[in-house]
């Protein structure tokens, strides 16, 4: 049976609502559970150093809102509430700028050591390989794996996780509620079903809003040591984090990409900027801190797998590449196969790590290993 919440919490959830965390957290600790059901706006304002036409606002919506109903909520989605200062409270999170007053968690946070790794919801395959590849090789190594749930880049850092037996992290914008994107909500029950934890700051029933991706963000740097940016854009949320991350003294890493795709400007951006390059699992081990997880340090990269072997409609198209490479044009007029078709095959070859792209948008085999 879950405890009931305390006076504190409930004033906490409460302040949670609009309040910036660093303001609530001042009028929390100073006026207290005690102290708030009878202080006014100008004792709100006196604690938090806020003009009093934004202590109105918020001290308004904090009584209206409906804490009785937030925690009969909270219950019945499995969540406990942690409040900054409690001694479950993440430590490193604690220590950045702003952190959340209130975590809304499912399933079990741990004091071992994440790493984040992030990228565009569009991915490349060479995106989706190399996330998976570094994501799971991490997680094999004894570290968190932590992420935003979104789909592409992220989801893939979640299910290598899974795959590979370890803890991951997921960290919503929206409320626990209302898990974005939609699809991902199979694999938020995953997460915890597998001893991870699904994250956040906002009140259950909160739905998706763009400005609240961008401040999700921070806490997924903030929960890390360090940050591996997969691929994105120049402007991306793959970058907000990455920003965040420099912006709490933590480590960015960058995995490059091919030079001719839109989704290596932003870690070629971080990468001309001196982030470290993150091109296998020993990148990310070696830039952790003297004496976290320095067994895993001197775990060998593994050795990869058989490349899957090609269907027989893929290894005709494979065939037709020989030594040469060919645009998807010139396989189209080869193989008299549709575009669409065309694609698909080169997708699944990809996917094998049978063919690779190679600039001006052509295709070529991969040697065999």
């Amino acid at each position: 049976m879950s405890v009931p919440w305390t006076e504190r919490q409930r004033w906490a959830v409460r302040l949670n609502v609009l309040t910036p965390p660093r303001r609530a957290w001042d009028i929390l600790n100073q006026l207290g559970p005690e102290g708030l059901p009878t202080a006014v706006d100008a004792d709100w304002a006196r604690v938090s150093a806020a003009d009093l036409e934004d202590v109105v606002r918020w001290r308004r919506a904090a009584l209206d809102f409906d804490v009785v109903a937030e925690e009969i909520r909270c219950r019945s989605l499995g969540a406990r509430l942690i409040l900054r200062g409690d001694p479950d409270y993440p430590d490193l999170l604690a220590s950045i700028h702003d952190p959340p007053l209130v975590l809304y968690v499912q399933g079990a946070l741990s004091s071992v050591t994440a790493v984040a790794v992030v990228g565009t919801r569009y991915p490349t395959p060479y995106g989706r390989r190399m996330a998976r590849r570094l994501a799971g090789d991490a997680s094999r190594a004894g570290l968190v794996i932590v992420s935003g749930l979104a789909r592409g880049i992220d989801a893939e850092a979640h299910l290598a996780a899974l795959d590979a037996k370890g803890p991951t992290w997921a960290v919503l914008g929206t409320g626990l509620g209302h898990p974005y994107p939609a699809e991902n909500a199979s694999l938020a029950r995953r997460i915890v079903a597998a001893g991870g934890a699904v994250i956040s700051e906002r009140p259950i029933d909160t739905k998706p809003l763009p400005e609240l991706f961008p401040r999700r963000n921070r806490i997924v740097s903030g929960l890390s040591w360090s940050t591996v940016v997969v691929e994105g854009r120049y402007k991306s949320g793959a970058m907000i984090t990455a920003r965040h991350a420099l912006d709490q003294g933590r480590e960015v890493l960058a995995v490059p990409g091919p030079a001719d795709s839109v989704m290596s400007e932003a870690p070629h951006k971080l990468l001309g900027e001196g982030a470290p390059m993150a091109s296998g699992v020993a990148d990310i081990l070696g830039r952790l801190p003297d004496g976290h997880l320095s067994a895993a340090r001197t775990v060998p990269d593994p050795v990869p797998a058989p490349m899957a072997p090609p269907t027989e409609e893929e290894a005709s198209v494979m065939a037709l590449l020989g030594s040469d490479a060919l645009s998807l044009d010139e396989l189209v007029q080869l193989s008299g196969l549709d575009t669409t078709r065309i694609s698909s095959i080169m997708f699944g070859l990809e996917l094998k790590e049978r063919v690779s792209s190679v600039p001006g948008n052509r295709y070529a085999q991969k040697e065999a290993r």
